[in-house]
């Protein structure tokens, strides 16, 4: 099932104008604050009326200003997961959970309790209040409210934005397992590169109201002409790893389109597919492949490009096969270097510059 936004609104001092696509999967909607990002989640939930435009979910039409529809929240079936869990205080984690069929008037479908219960790791909340849980565990059964009242689309507004580092670790794992379990499009908001890294199979760039940039989160993540709307400090790539090993001095091998990666802090089994998170401030380049270096990571690609900014830094983009490596040098060693498009080159990153929030299902 695709969800179709397009739509155009005017507030005061700021007009929204977006046309995108989200398959199946997670879509995240990235972009600064005021970028619009909140006031499109609400368009689709249907609790902000549109000026102008359709959005689409499967073969229903939720609002056609056109056609002149524009379908009350309750018949959107979809669940709304916000940054705050807003659970029922005086209803336990299981009450919680059935509220929507309670409310539906349908008997609770037991199966699907199980399932949902099981894949957020809940099982044990069932009989506590929301006050005697974690921010980490509130967000968990918020999720499963929202997915127990039979959506066909989830909407999850920064749902990791209240939470501490520790908690977002605990949450990420089970957001990843709903992305691939769920079988429904997910709409994300966040501002967060790693989160949008992590768990996005579509990213939408929004700037000052309109999409800048869309596509795979892998393509527009390594495309140096994203990093303007992205931020300088958030370039960086994403690129797949089979796990094959874990050493005795604590590193886990990765073995990477570019060769193997060794990183500490990797969950997951051996033969998993893992997504690492490379900022291209972290990368350093040489023509030679290097010996006697600390560095055990040692990416062969080729350079496919090299964009200048307005400061003294050069983007290159290499392609390790089918995927892409960022670089961030300056121009004097670029220079320095001869560096050109198609050249060999080998990229080298620290093991320890790769945080564990980095690394992903």
């Amino acid at each position: 099932m695709t969800l179709e936004v397009q739509l155009r609104h005017q507030f005061e001092g700021f007009n929204l104008d977006v046309d995108f696509i989200a398959p199946k999967g997670v879509t995240a909607l990235f972009g600064k604050s005021g970028a619009g990002k909140t006031s499109v989640v609400q368009a689709v939930a249907g609790l902000l009326r549109p000026d102008a435009g359709r959005i689409a979910l499967g073969g229903t039409c939720l609002f056609d200003s056109a056609a002149g529809i524009d379908l009350p929240v309750h018949r959107r079936r979809l669940g709304y997961v916000f940054q705050d869990a807003r659970l029922f205080p005086h209803m336990s984690v299981s009450g919680n959970l059935r509220y929507a069929a309670r409310v539906q008037g349908r008997a609770v479908d037991q199966k699907e309790e199980a399932r949902v219960v099981e894949m957020l790791g809940i099982g044990g909340l069932l009989a506590r209040r929301p006050a005697g849980l974690s921010g980490g565990e509130r967000q968990r059964v918020a999720i499963g409210r929202a997915l127990l009242a039979a959506p066909e689309l989830l909407l999850l507004d920064e749902p990791l934005a209240a939470l501490d580092e520790a908690r977002k670790a605990e949450i990420l794992p089970y957001l990843e397992r709903l992305r691939d379990e769920a079988g429904l499009p997910i709409l994300l908001v966040s501002h967060a590169v790693s989160e949008v890294a992590r768990l996005a199979t579509t990213l939408v760039v929004l700037k000052e109201g309109r999409v800048v940039q869309a596509g795979p989160t892998s393509d527009i993540l390594s495309d140096p002409e994203a990093v303007p709307a992205l931020g300088v400090r958030h370039a960086g790539a994403v690129i797949r790893g089979r796990l094959v090993a874990r050493h005795e001095d604590g590193l886990a091998e990765l073995q990477t389109c570019g060769g193997a990666l060794f990183l500490p802090g990797v969950g997951g089994e051996i033969g998993d597919i893992l997504r690492v998170r490379i900022r291209a401030q972290d990368v350093i380049l040489s023509r030679e492949k290097p010996a006697g270096l600390s560095a055990l990571n040692i990416l062969k690609g080729r350079i496919v490009s090299l964009r200048s900014g307005e400061g003294p830094g050069v983007m290159v983009r290499i392609a390790c096969e089918e995927e892409h490596v960022l670089a961030r040098i300056t121009r004097r060693s670029a220079a320095a270097m001869g560096l050109a498009e198609g050249d060999e080159i080998y990229a080298i990153v620290k093991s320890v510059s790769v945080a564990q929030g980095d690394i992903g299902g």
